[in-house]
């Protein structure tokens, strides 16, 4: 499942799939020899599974990416709108071989892409990813004679398949007793089939925002910011609710509102849930990217547990945690991973785990998060060119070696200093280059990243590039 080789095309998978504008790079052709590629890199048996989210362009996309597995021979089943762990999970659930999820998660409207998802339900690993790039790259097709022809079937099961299995994986008489009152945001996305059902499946009233699924984002942008979660901060103390939750367009994440409007970063609740679950399971490992908040480890390291860090991008998470045996992991912008449910960022299973959390302890969401250690951590980001980015990463680190500074290089650079830190990696999916700074103090955290912006643009502008953004 994992064919191994040279590579010799060039590099179309990012941190997470493939992601491009529609009509631009994505196009028909691409698409169907992106499709050839995945056709030829499995053998003809097990099904494999195809899903999409509610993007414009999604159906189209994915009925050429089922047409061109059924004419090499393979057999598909496509489970529709679904969540990506949603996908995932179904791809478990219906011992697929591969699954392929046509999804772009939060980026903008125009975009969509292409990710794979492994037999065990985990992202496929690198090496598959090369053998499908080559196979792009020699414009190599695959046509099976027509009396071995696949066939494509619908399951429309999926998403009740999904619910049933987070309701059985957490408390939920718990959770139903404390008749939550939540508004949830679903962003026009992937979570209108699943999420709504799911609160209410665990008795919550549930009230929506952006509840219907419409690719062009009217409501708001996919990504989770504050920014975006404008009507979602307002809406909550304005009705009266316990909280509010807001997935992005693939819902492989979650963020959360509390009672009094406030917005909760992605970092808080990953400590809190890295918290519970070595309370859980004493000593047991978790496992986050270098971008993490320093709150993990002030919290998991008392409890006698353990904090492994890795690159970023949830593939590289969940196989640590796979290999590891971790008790917990995920990453700090809401998309955390439980794997006693599956390995997979989970944005409506983060949303029952957290529920079952306040029910069990009897706390709302601001009383669960106001002991915590207290961070600020800023994200910022800046136009770099793709050829760019290694280049600009290699001499900010020798700058920042000879003045002295401390460096780990596990994914791109992070630089500790005495009051914080500041970490500079390019985007796996964008030509970025992203700038995170962490520090107690938020205005040392906010200069820490202006620093960390000004060294990246001063060595962009070194190399002849022109400056955007």
């Amino acid at each position: 499942m994992n064919p191994v080789g040279p590579s010799i095309g060039v590099r179309l998978f990012g941190t997470n799939g493939i992601r491009e504008v529609v009509g631009q790079k994505l196009t028909a052709p691409f698409i169907t020899a992106v499709a050839a590629g995945i056709g030829r890199a499995v053998p003809v048996g097990p099904p494999i599974v195809v899903g999409w989210d509610g993007r414009t362009s999604s159906p189209a996309l994915s009925r050429i990416v089922s047409a061109t597995l059924a004419l090499a021979g393979h057999r598909v089943i496509e489970v529709g709108v679904l969540p990506t762990p949603a996908i995932q999970y179904n791809v478990l659930q219906l011992r697929a071989q591969l699954g392929v999820i046509v999804t772009a998660s939060h980026n903008p409207p125009e975009f969509n892409g292409i990710k794979c998802i492994a037999a065990d339900g985990l992202e496929v690993l690198r090496p598959f990813e090369e053998a499908i790039e080559n196979s792009v790259a020699a414009a190599e097709t695959q046509s099976a004679p027509f009396a071995e022809v696949g066939d494509i079937s619908v399951d429309s099961e999926g998403g009740r398949r999904y619910v049933d299995g987070i309701v059985g994986s957490v408390d939920a008489a718990v959770i139903a007793r404390r008749k939550f009152r939540v508004v949830l945001d679903c962003a026009n996305g992937a979570s209108v089939p699943t999420s709504p059902w799911l609160l209410r499946r665990l008795g919550c009233q549930v009230v929506t925002l952006n509840g219907h699924l419409d690719g062009t984002f009217p409501g708001h942008l996919s990504e989770p910011t504050p920014q975006n979660l404008a009507d979602l901060v307002r809406t909550v103390p304005a009705i009266g609710a316990d909280l509010g939750i807001a997935h992005d367009g693939d819902a492989d994440r979650a963020v959360f509102v509390d009672a009094q409007g406030t917005y909760l970063p992605g970092e808080r609740i990953l400590t809190l849930m890295a918290q519970e679950f070595v309370r859980r399971h004493p000593g047991g490992v978790v496992v986050t990217p270098v971008s993490a908040s320093q709150s993990v480890e002030d919290v998991v390291r008392p409890l006698g547990g353990e904090v492994v860090y890795t690159r970023v991008g949830s593939p590289v998470v969940t196989r640590e945690m796979q290999r590891r045996h971790a008790v917990f992991g995920g990453e700090e912008n809401g998309g955390l991973i439980f794997p006693a449910f599956q390995l997979a960022r989970d944005g409506a299973m983060t949303a029952a785990a957290v529920l079952e959390l306040l029910a069990q302890r009897g706390l709302s969401l601001a009383e669960a998060v106001k002991d915590l250690p207290a961070y600020t951590l800023v994200k910022e980001k800046i136009q770099c060119p793709v050829e760019l980015r290694q280049r600009v990463l290699e001499a900010l680190a020798v700058q920042i070696e000879s003045a002295g500074g401390r460096v780990v290089t596990l994914d791109g650079l992070k630089v500790f200093g005495p009051d914080g830190w500041i970490l500079m990696r390019p985007s796996g999916t964008e030509p970025l280059i992203r700038v995170f700074a962490e520090a107690k103090d938020p205005a040392r955290a906010r200069a820490l990243a202006e620093d960390g912006l000004r060294k990246v643009r001063d060595v962009i502008a070194e190399l002849g590039a022109p400056i955007a953004g």
